[in-house]
């Protein structure tokens, strides 16, 4: 938001529109939708088989594997961390998906349960970075105007291959099968855009389309156009991006179903 002296009237609001640069929205957008990609379809797995937070849960350790490996040092994009990252992730899958053949009655109290140590744990380890704060808040808000062309590459990739096994071999997915592919798809994008974005995307498309004759594309069109308008009202205000991405595509959900409402 911009302040603009217009004379004896006084001081008026007005927006800028320095933020609406192609360069700049257009990684953040298509960031955005290879994401969807794969968490539309994997949103609406989960809503079947209610494990609502799952994804909080294995975003959260993705990113607690991301900050310890960066304890040690090393490039926050560089291979080691990724490979720590897809590490703790598949781990807290498995592990999950354990618990779920084991204790399936407190399957989602045990899945808040991880997410919130994986959350505290998080804390601890950048208790005496002096960044730490900003480190957190990127982790869950995301920065996803700084998303660059050249990251694109490998989350296009990843998106590549989860979207082949999830729709060629959906019906000889088991339990340890679709956890793994979904802490992959997870990993890949709360790297980018943040948890809360992560969820968002899962979840809000997903629960906006439920039955809808074309759930699908009704998701697909939800989260596409949360994303675009959440990326200019974000620019133009001047407010966090990942933020408002979240409201906008719980608005564009929240009102594709009341027009859709028969």
């Amino acid at each position: 938001m911009v302040w603009a002296d217009r004379g004896a009237v006084g001081q008026e609001w007005f927006m800028s529109t320095e933020g609406l640069e192609f360069f700049i929205l257009g990684p953040a957008f298509i960031a955005g939708l290879l994401i969807l990609a794969t968490h539309v379809p994997l949103g609406q797995e989960v809503l079947k088989r209610g494990i609502i937070f799952i994804d909080l849960a294995v975003a959260q350790i993705a990113g607690l594997g991301v900050i310890a490996a960066s304890r040690f040092g090393w490039e926050i994009h560089g291979w080691e961390v990724q490979l720590v990252a897809v590490g703790s992730a598949l781990s807290a899958a498995m592990a999950l998906a354990w618990l779920e053949q084991r204790y399936q009655k407190y399957q989602e109290a045990l899945i808040g349960v991880t997410f919130i140590l994986a959350a505290t744990a998080s804390i601890l380890l950048l208790a005496t970075n002096p960044h730490g704060g900003e480190s957190l808040k990127d982790l869950l808000v995301g920065q996803i105007l700084w998303i660059t062309w050249e990251q694109l590459l490998p989350t296009a990739i990843v998106t590549g291959l989860v979207l082949v096994v999830l729709f060629m071999f959906k019906q000889r997915l088991n339990h340890l099968g679709f956890y793994c592919l979904f802490a992959i798809a997870v990993t890949s994008s709360v790297q980018l855009v943040g948890v809360y974005l992560v969820f968002a995307s899962l979840i809000i498309p997903a629960l906006g389309s439920v039955g809808h004759r074309h759930a699908l594309l009704a998701a697909y069109f939800i989260g596409g156009a949360g994303y675009g308008i959440g990326l200019i009202v974000s620019s133009l205000i001047d407010l966090p991006s990942g933020a408002v991405i979240v409201w906008c595509i719980a608005v564009t959900a929240l009102s594709f179903k009341l027009i859709t409402k028969k």
